[in-house]
């Protein structure tokens, strides 16, 4: 019987790379949360900590399917990553969406600002 390892060695370089490329590309398309939070190698706990929030919260999170974009974005940020905004149309390819990071930030750090007033 042959190992993974094995056979993988018998594949030229080439179609190697071809493999790797469409498997990238494949993963790349649609993850949930869970599935981003799995193949980064990050438990649940992690990132809770990370977003000073409890484990049970995180669980929560990433089972519902309406995230406003600053959860969404903190999120992946937990995780090790950046968020970007793709708007796709028949016909053209895909456009990158600009200025929503700096807006939502912009809207946290005055919630921010209000809640540490309203805590004096």
């Amino acid at each position: 019987m042959k190992t993974l390892e094995r056979k993988l060695r018998e594949i030229s370089p080439a179609r190697r790379k071809k493999i790797r490329s469409r498997a990238r590309e494949l993963a790349a398309r649609e993850m949930s949360l869970r599935e981003l939070r799995h193949a980064v190698n990050k438990t649940q706990k992690t990132v809770a900590r990370t977003l000073n929030m409890g484990q049970d919260g995180i669980s929560r999170l990433e089972k519902r399917s309406d995230l406003l974009l600053s959860t969404l974005r903190n999120y992946v940020e937990a995780v090790g990553g950046s968020l970007t905004l793709l708007a796709q149309f028949p016909d053209k390819g895909p456009i990158t969406l600009g200025g929503f990071g700096e807006i939502v930030a912009a809207e946290e750090k005055g919630k921010n600002k209000r809640h540490a007033a309203h805590a004096r």
